[in-house]
């Protein structure tokens, strides 16, 4: 996997792994938050690209400094990894939705520390820095969540905004550079379908964009695909209100 800075400013910085070698597996993004000497892991990924990860995070972090790690629900590309996490890294605290806690415990590592995130949200620090976790319920597990630096203006967007993308793809949505509609509009083809099928409900959808919309956002980086900056933010938020989801299997 590639490492790559989306953003920095002193001591705060957020990176993204991505472009994992391992195509037998859907193609994930790992996202490490790392302030004041400590880091966590966002969506750490699954057991088969467990090795990739590790060596891709120890490329630009102190290893030492994982403190924990955030997972937005209970697939396996996100959290089937957290057995040999846990074994590298006993000391590592897990944010879990409590909707999921016994689910997750089927991957392993009983003794691990979970700690709960009530349906309503919450925040946990790193480094002294605040991580907000904003409810995206149905979107598309029945308890999901998403994360957000008010700080940084980053916002972790879990499977919204994902884009099955083909391998050496950029981290940003039309490439480095200037962000175009034309680069937006050529990407999002490679979501449309992604969304149809995984975002089952409309009204959540709506909730979500609402809630979305009042954070001041300059990054929205989704688990899979690129990263969407400056205006394909608002572009995409704006494609995604206009997409009726839950749609594919009558088309």
């Amino acid at each position: 996997m590639k490492a790559a800075p989306v953003f920095e400013a002193g001591n705060h910085r957020w990176w993204i792994l991505y472009d994992q070698e391992e195509r037998r597996v859907i193609d994930s993004n790992v996202y490490i938050v790392e302030s004041n000497g400590q880091s966590v892991l966002l969506d750490p990924g699954g057991f088969e690209i467990f090795p990739q990860v590790l060596a891709a995070l120890a490329e630009v972090i102190q290893p030492s400094s994982v403190r924990g790690a955030f997972v937005s629900h209970q697939d396996p590309d996100i959290a089937s990894s957290l057995p040999l996490w846990n074994t590298c890294y006993r000391h590592m605290e897990w944010h879990i939705p409590a909707l999921w806690e016994s689910f997750i415990r089927h991957y392993g590592a009983l003794e691990a520390k979970f700690s709960s995130i009530p349906d309503e949200g919450g925040a946990m620090l790193v480094g002294g820095r605040k991580l907000e976790f904003i409810p995206a319920h149905y979107l598309h597990a029945s308890a999901n969540f998403h994360v957000y630096d008010a700080e940084a203006k980053v916002f972790f967007s879990g499977d919204v905004g994902a884009a099955l993308l083909q391998p050496g793809h950029s981290v940003w949505v039309g490439g480095e550079g200037p962000e175009s509609s034309k680069a937006f509009d050529e990407h999002i083809q490679h979501a449309k379908y992604f969304h149809q099928r995984w975002m089952p409900s409309n009204a959540a959808k709506k909730e979500w964009i609402d809630r979305v919309r009042q954070l001041d956002i300059a990054f929205l980086c989704p688990q899979h695909g690129a990263i969407y900056a400056g205006d394909n933010v608002h572009r995409f938020l704006n494609w995604f209100d206009g997409l009726t989801v839950g749609t594919a299997l009558t088309h």
